[in-house]
């Protein structure tokens, strides 16, 4: 086995946290061992190599990083780029060499520019959620890929900021010259609900945001000796970078943008996959909790959750409902954002229209990020996995908001019209979603 998948990358991915995957010291695992009882992106995908079926070039690191995205289906277009140090490859990441990272609905790729060439993949699992891998890059003529995965590092990728189960986050933290994080001085987990001016610190961002400022493109400077640590930090410097080749060497990279749209839908899918992780597992823990109660007292098994288990089916059909509908959305300022017209395309090749010709990925980017505020994300497999009892529930819910019964203030912020073409769009392109 390749030495480059020994060494446990502790939070990986970018502080879009996500696990490093790695295998034991000493032990080869056999290809299908490693993807085993896994059905995601990732597994299919390495399954399909091994079957001879698809081949990733190894002539250079940027053609097999290509290669494993189109084997994927991730879009190139999808490259943020991430300059704090986040991972056991800190020493290869920088202001200069910022870390790259690609996602589709179903995945996210990690690479760093010669990081002892490994990439990190994350293959969502409509049922098992986040499954976690390495992908080493043949350095050698003969050398072939090795995936590796581990369920190692989840002090930082398990706990309160992914809903208490495996999970990816977006966070924005004040980061020095060197790359280093300062977490000393705090974070923020970026989500579609965060101000401009707490997002996107220590990462790239191009686009046009007017003067809503962020935190992307700059370092902080640090007074040491002023009482109580003096941060500074010049928002208006980093605002409105169109163009990164004053700092860093793009030619190094698939392309020359790290796009604030691309940004804002990450952090919208990366929460809403935590949400939807956490409400298929805790559910299903509840249920076989209350199968268990149920023998135990002599009653008839259920498949109906009561008691216990029914509180915790209503908080999670509140908790995505309200992601889903974007309540609590950040509004826009300044005439809204402006951001690269190549990732918008290639994120709504596979959008679902309704004969309208109007989808769930249809921008809007004036005062919020989409036309239709219900989550693209409801066509997932993660999504399609829910226990059917919530979906139930769930899909009764969005219903009574979208036909106007619900008047919840919580969901004020959808208009009558708005409310109708998510409710006409459903209807047509979800299939299971119910026509009256």
């Amino acid at each position: 086995m390749s030495p480059r998948l020994l060494p446990a990358f502790t939070c990986a991915l970018l502080l879009l946290t996500s696990a490093a995957a790695t295998v034991h010291a000493g032990v080869t695992p056999e290809p299908q061992a490693v993807i085993e009882g896994s059905n995601d992106p990732v597994a299919a995908m390495w399954q399909r190599v091994q079957r001879g079926e698809a081949t990733l070039d190894a002539t250079s690191e940027k053609a097999f990083l290509t290669s494993v995205l189109r084997e994927l289906k991730v879009p190139v277009e999808s490259q943020v780029l991430v300059f704090s140090k986040t991972s056991l490859q800190n020493s290869h990441i920088s202001p200069r060499t910022p870390r790259a990272v690609y996602f589709n609905e179903e995945c996210y790729l990690g690479w760093v520019q010669g990081a002892h060439g490994v990439m990190e993949l994350i293959g969502m699992d409509g049922v098992r959620g986040p499954q976690f891998y390495t992908l080493t890059i043949p350095t050698q003529k003969d050398e072939k890929p090795e995936l590796g995965r581990s369920e190692q590092c989840f002090s930082c990728h398990e706990g309160s900021r992914t809903n208490n189960v495996k999970g990816m986050l977006v966070r924005s933290v004040y980061t020095d010259a060197t790359g280093q994080p300062q977490l000393q001085d705090g974070s923020f987990l970026s989500t579609h609900e965060s101000p401009l001016h707490e997002r996107w610190g220590g990462w790239y961002v191009t686009g046009r945001h007017g003067n809503d400022f962020h935190m992307g493109n700059i370092t902080v400077t640090v007074d040491e000796k002023s009482p109580g640590r003096d941060i500074q930090l010049d928002r208006k410097a980093g605002a409105n970078v169109l163009d990164l080749s004053p700092y860093i060497d793009v030619r190094a990279y698939l392309t020359g943008s790290s796009d604030l749209v691309a940004l804002m839908v990450l952090e919208h899918q990366c929460s809403m996959h935590n949400l939807l992780t956490a409400a298929n597992e805790q559910c299903r823990q509840a249920m076989l909790r209350q199968a268990e109660f149920q023998k135990a007292f002599g009653e008839k098994v259920t498949d109906t959750p009561q008691g216990s288990a029914l509180g915790v089916f209503n908080s999670h059909v509140d908790k995505l409902l309200h992601h889903l509908l974007f309540s609590g959305e950040y509004e826009l300022k300044d005439d809204g954002v402006e951001g690269d017209v190549a990732f918008q395309d290639a994120f709504r090749t596979n959008r679902r229209e309704n004969v309208e010709g109007k989808s769930l990925k249809d921008f809007q980017l004036r005062t919020r990020l989409f036309k239709n505020r219900c989550s693209y994300m409801i066509y997932s497999a993660s999504f399609d996995a829910l226990p059917p009892q919530l979906k139930t529930m769930l899909y009764t819910r969005l219903t009574a908001v979208l036909n106007g019964t619900d008047t919840s203030e919580d969901f004020a912020h959808l208009s009558a019209s708005e409310r109708e073409n998510i409710l006409a769009i459903l209807r047509e392109t979800k299939k299971d979603f119910p026509r009256k």
